[in-house]
């Protein structure tokens, strides 16, 4: 039986469970910069849920979420702490990885925002201060594939193993599309063979409703069948299709993604072949505990 690697779940709602401080624009970044010991917390409560990859608390690094003087004058050093806080959580455990969380730099769900040659300037700094602490980098919620190209890119000198993490269109249309599609209209078939041509370890769905999950895995199997691939969705109300701007405000989350609902859609995407399954938004660490109770995961695989 194939195993499977469970990745941790999302990190700003768990900050905020635990007394972190906790708003917008910083989101999570905001703990990191007031209460690092809070992020250490949650990493830790991941990796005893049973977690076999924790990501650094580095999603809200960017000028978007903490503005660009604060950026420019402490990102790299901010990058650095919140390695530490992680490879501190994972400290003593092999079988825990640390993935380098690179995000989106101008802002979730804006395909339409990306500019080539500042993403390699917001990245590098990202890249310099995470390098010394993570196993590899996990680029996240990546809109189109310019964001994943620009990701390959800025990690490319690390020699460090690189999974693509995509998000989907999930408006209320999504399902009845012909194909699967990133936010930017691209499709899944177009994004399985970017992972491939730029030599990426994995290729993931994050931060799209568990609905549409399950069709993009098949496109991506079907395109690319030797790719390995992983899912890991958010408990979003609403499609951020339909919410404006990223992170304008706090989303409420979903009533029927409990633990044992959700693991029966997580069920479905090993099922469909996916060998990393974790959570994004709204999923925590009752979640994780319920995934790794129930679909185990590898150390290394």
């Amino acid at each position: 039986m194939t195993q499977i690697t469970i990745l941790d779940g999302g990190m700003g709602r768990e900050l905020e469970r635990v007394g972190a401080p906790f708003r917008q624009p910083e989101w999570s970044a905001l703990a990191l910069i007031d209460a690092p010991e809070t992020v250490a917390q949650v990493h830790a409560a991941y990796v005893q849920a049973g977690a076999g990859v924790i990501t650094t608390n580095s999603y809200a690094l960017v000028p978007f979420h903490i503005g660009e003087a604060r950026f420019q004058a402490e990102g790299e050093r901010l990058a650095d702490l919140a390695g530490r806080m992680a490879r501190q959580a994972a400290a003593g455990n092999p079988d825990v990885r640390v993935a380098g969380s690179l995000p989106p730099v101008f802002g979730s769900y804006q395909p339409e925002l990306f500019q080539a040659d500042v993403a390699q300037e917001y990245l590098a700094v990202l890249v310099k201060g995470l390098t010394p602490h993570v196993d590899l980098w996990l680029a996240e919620t990546q809109s189109s594939l310019e964001e994943a190209e620009a990701a390959a890119i800025a990690t490319r000198a690390t020699g460090k193993p690189l999974w693509i993490s995509f998000t989907l269109r999930d408006d209320d249309g999504a399902e009845a599309l012909p194909r699967p599609e990133l936010r930017s209209g691209q499709t899944v078939t177009e994004a399985a063979h970017l992972a491939v041509k730029l030599g990426a370890e994995a290729m993931l769905f994050n931060c799209s409703r568990p609905e549409v999950m399950g069709a993009a895995l098949e496109a991506a199997r079907a395109a690319e069948p030797r790719l390995r691939l992983g899912v890991y969705a958010n408990a979003f109300s609403d499609s951020q299709d339909d919410d404006g701007a990223a992170n304008e405000v706090v989303s409420t989350i979903r009533a029927d993604l409990d633990p044992p609902h959700y693991c029966g859609w997580a069920e479905g995407w090993a099922a469909k072949g996916a060998t990393i399954i974790g959570g994004c938004c709204g999923i925590g660490t009752e979640h994780i505990h319920h995934l790794a109770g129930h679909l185990g995961h590898s150390d290394k695989s």
